[in-house]
């Protein structure tokens, strides 16, 4: 049995965050439009490398250094600017490559792909009226009581602004940007052209399988009636799981009269984003979230096989009045079945067991490995899966900020830019994206974390497809 969380500690209250200063920019929306946005972009890239090429050459000094032509600040800043101003697939590719190989790229680029998390430009009001009225119809401010013009978040594929209902409820009305559902195919030759032409990715990347995993995601999070299911999914999970709620963990409603393909309205969810508030929470209630968002995060893959798997921090609000985490954002949503989680488990629980033989046997029987490895990248991946598993494998709390686990990972991931033969499974790239997530989220936190126990809960029920348990593999 599993004992449930006492109440949370009384905790500061956490100002609210400055409102962010978004820029307005119109979003190329037909095919020519993004086609030219792609090329302006090429260019501009093309000649900061041959700028660069010849600052080299002429004065050796001056020039941004010896790395590659493309990784310079100048290169870098247009990448970030050219992919906010487009938005749609090529943002959000940007920002998938930003969370899963960013420690992998020279700095420059990984700080221009870091900058794209941070949001898009937002669309004016032309196309906000426009998209509303396609979306709810031309008297589409009839039905609420209050709209707010200015949007308070801007995504890659859509901007979210306040709302009040005609009974009174505080709403948040996602709006997709006009274009980027119908661009997703061209957007992504571009970007793959525009990527191979300036040889932005390392050939362990495998970006022809990244720009093709990225398409399912992309098809699939454009439709928001999609994403609406996804929510109310995960809202009775949350719901119906006594632990998760015991830890404060909350998704607001779906407002279904008033939600659409491109239009998404829910209840609002009060609170800071997470990584702002931590600043003001003492340490023991950082703690606490730290170990709810890695419980969920397990809970989501070994339990349900349905996650979330954006990790964004902002889709983590904390209200401090009620120690409250609200989950928000669903569009990121996916299952994985059954078979796929056995073979995960084996090996997430053989790098608990610090077990270095079942981790290699369970990687090479996943697809991770192909049997023709050298030892260089057969020893990347081994350390780099025990590094990951470190968290569980004590029973005393791990202290995600001072144990420099990031850092530690990158540097036995680097070899895989140049080593790996293979591309993992595709369910991973998403995985991956929400796992390295919840431990960024906990080094922001600077939480200390018994996290062995977590593992133990799941491993103690748990039946792989065949009928043997866990602890009867093991034996």
């Amino acid at each position: 049995a599993v004992a449930l969380a006492p109440a949370a500690p009384p905790v500061p209250a956490v100002p609210a965050p400055p409102p962010a200063v978004l820029r307005t920019a119109a979003v190329p929306s037909t095919r020519l439009s993004r086609a030219t946005g792609f090329a302006s972009l090429g260019a501009n890239l093309l000649y900061g490398v041959a700028a660069e090429a010849v600052s080299r050459a002429v004065a050796p000094s001056s020039a941004s250094g010896s790395g590659p032509l493309l990784a310079t600040d100048r290169n870098a800043d247009a990448l970030s600017s050219g992919l906010r101003r487009m938005r749609g697939a090529a943002l959000k590719l940007g920002q998938m490559l930003s969370v899963q190989d960013e420690s992998m790229l020279p700095p420059a680029l990984a700080r221009a792909l870091g900058s794209v998390r941070g949001g898009a430009d937002v669309m004016p009001r032309s196309q906000l009226e426009a998209q509303m009225a396609a979306a709810l119809g031309t008297d589409w401010r009839d039905s609420f009581a209050r709209f707010d013009d200015v949007p308070c978040a801007a995504a890659s594929l859509g901007q979210v602004h306040l709302a009040t209902l005609h009974d009174g409820r505080r709403a948040a009305v996602k709006v997709q940007y006009p274009g980027v559902a119908d661009s997703i195919e061209s957007d992504l030759r571009n970007l793959h052209m525009l990527i191979k032409l300036t040889n932005f990715a390392p050939p362990g990347l495998f970006i022809d399988e990244v720009v093709r995993v990225g398409r399912q995601e992309l098809v699939a999070e454009v439709d928001y009636q999609r994403e609406a299911e996804s929510q109310r999914t995960f809202r009775r999970l949350v719901a119906e799981d006594p632990v998760l709620r015991a830890g404060g963990m909350s998704v607001p409603d779906v407002i279904d009269g008033l939600s659409r393909e491109t239009v998404l309205v829910t209840e609002y969810a009060p609170g800071a984003t997470v990584d702002r508030a931590a600043a003001e929470l003492p340490q023991e209630e950082r703690n606490r979230i730290g170990r709810e968002v890695l419980r969920l995060t397990i809970t989501e893959l070994f339990r349900w096989r349905f996650m979330q798997t954006d990790p964004n921090w902002a889709n983590f609000l904390y209200d401090a009045d009620t120690a409250t985490t609200h989950l928000i954002d669903f569009g990121a949503c996916r299952t994985f079945d059954r078979k796929f989680v056995d073979g995960y488990l084996r090996i997430v629980w053989a790098a608990a067991q610090n077990d270095s033989a079942s981790l290699m046997d369970a990687s090479h029987d996943m697809g991770f490995l192909t049997g023709d490895e050298g030892d260089v990248m057969l020893e990347a991946h081994r350390m780099s899966g025990l590094t990951v598993g470190e968290p569980f494998q004590s029973n005393e709390p791990y202290d995600f900020a001072a144990s420099g686990i990031s850092k530690r990972i990158s540097g036995h991931g680097a070899a895989f830019m140049q080593h790996r033969l293979t591309p993992p499974p595709s369910e991973v790239y998403s995985l991956h994206r929400k796992l390295s997530g919840a431990y960024a989220l906990c080094i922001k936190l600077g939480a200390v974390v018994q996290c062995r126990d977590l593992l133990e809960e799941v491993v103690e029920d748990y039946v792989f497809e065949d009928g043997v348990t866990v602890l009867e593999r093991g034996r």
